[in-house]
């Protein structure tokens, strides 16, 4: 009989690795601090690429549903100077490969494929431990399951990954404030023009504003590069005064930009960014291992969930071609994990070179020229297993 498997963390790749288990008659059991699917903002647009993500969602039986979802036109991806000019204007024509849906929707549509009772709710994980019949697994409400086969899905701050490594994530230095604006087209009209059907990225040397066009509304992120206690203050402060004060970091940037922060009409979400160190490999340890941000958490590039939904697809591919052998299945997940996380990190380890780094006044353009190269580069896309 195929092991049970005990998954901690409802995100993207906790529930595809569930799906894929269930498509091959494999029992798994899906942990989930979270109260209920929408207790909070699963953010915003994703970008899900042809070459790593749409893989894991064909794995996962979901293509019909995959392509319902998604935003026509939000590959449209501006790059303007702060003054406003226009630098780089690249079309959505059909062909980019990287079709643009909601987090939120996508993670729904997951929830939806599954049996139910495959998620337990409201089952934050506390801590860890190896015991006789394998690892069990303590929970902040005072229960606890043993796991024979254990995966941590749980992101960033895994309480799986102690078990295999001592490493925890740093502050990379750079951080989102998210807002929303509502009926953009007629309340802030020169903002929603200047964002345009898509993306739009405005960068400037140490930060950048970014907004998405969504479903119904402009969805903008102000990046900034700032010790953590800067963000700790605006802790407290009433969403206006904290939207002005972030404003006020880019006096002298045209006003339809100014105004994606200013005119917000959410509070500020924060989102600060952590990594782990881009070489990040453990001692094999039998029936335990990781995915997604639990084993290779980076700054912003863009790879993080496309990563995570094929961690997830590939770890369930190998536990079904290997039914008797579950730490080989596990070894060679893992292997290839390392393998492709390390190409990433060490690209994202470059953007976040250019990002941070200080070209004056043509901070934009260099920015704008990196973007060209990447939508000239060609990706082969990641092997499924057989």
């Amino acid at each position: 009989m195929q092991t049970p498997v005990t998954i901690i963390g409802a995100g993207l790749g906790g529930l595809t690795l569930a799906r894929v288990l269930y498509l091959h008659g494999i029992p798994a059991t899906v942990y989930e601090a979270e109260p209920s699917p929408m207790a909070r903002s699963q953010g915003g647009l994703l970008d899900i690429h042809d070459y790593n993500g749409q893989i894991a969602i064909e794995a996962a039986g979901l293509m019909d549903e995959f392509r319902g979802l998604i935003l026509e036109g939000r590959q449209q991806m501006r790059i303007l100077d702060p003054d406003g000019t226009v630098l780089l204007d690249h079309p959505d024509d059909g062909t980019g490969g990287r079709p643009e849906v909601l987090r939120g929707e996508l993670r729904q549509m997951l929830l939806d494929s599954l049996p139910d009772g495959t998620v337990r709710w409201g089952r934050k994980a506390s801590g860890v431990r190896a015991v006789a019949d394998g690892h069990e697994v303590s929970f902040a409400d005072g229960s606890s399951v043993v796991a024979r086969l254990l995966v941590g899905a749980d992101g960033a701050w895994s309480r799986v990954r102690p078990l295999l490594s001592g490493v925890v994530p740093e502050y990379t230095g750079l951080a989102f404030v998210e807002t929303y604006l509502y009926d953009a087209d007629i309340r802030h009209p020169a903002a929603a023009k200047i964002v345009g059907g898509g993306g739009m990225g405005a960068p400037g040397p140490g930060q950048r504003i970014m907004a998405h066009r969504e479903r119904d509304a402009l969805h903008t992120y102000a990046m900034l590069s700032k010790p953590e206690a800067w963000f700790d203050a605006l802790d407290g402060l009433d969403p206006r005064t904290a939207l002005a004060r972030i404003a006020a970091e880019f006096d002298g940037w045209a006003p339809e930009l100014r105004e994606l922060i200013s005119g917000g009409d959410t509070a500020p979400i924060l989102r600060r960014h952590y990594r782990l160190p881009g070489v990040h490999r453990w001692e094999r340890i039998p029936g335990v291992t990781l995915i997604g941000d639990a084993a290779h958490v980076q700054g912003p590039n863009g790879e993080g969930a496309n990563l995570a939904l094929l961690d997830g697809s590939d770890l369930a591919e190998l536990l079904a071609a290997h039914p008797d052998d579950v730490d080989t299945a596990l070894a060679r997940h893992e292997e290839r994990m390392f393998a492709r996380s390390e190409e990433v990190a060490a690209e994202s380890a470059e953007m976040a070179k250019r990002i941070t780094a200080d070209h004056g006044k043509d901070t934009a353009k260099v920015v704008a020229d990196g973007f060209r190269r990447m939508l000239a580069k060609k990706r082969e896309p990641a092997e499924r297993v057989r």
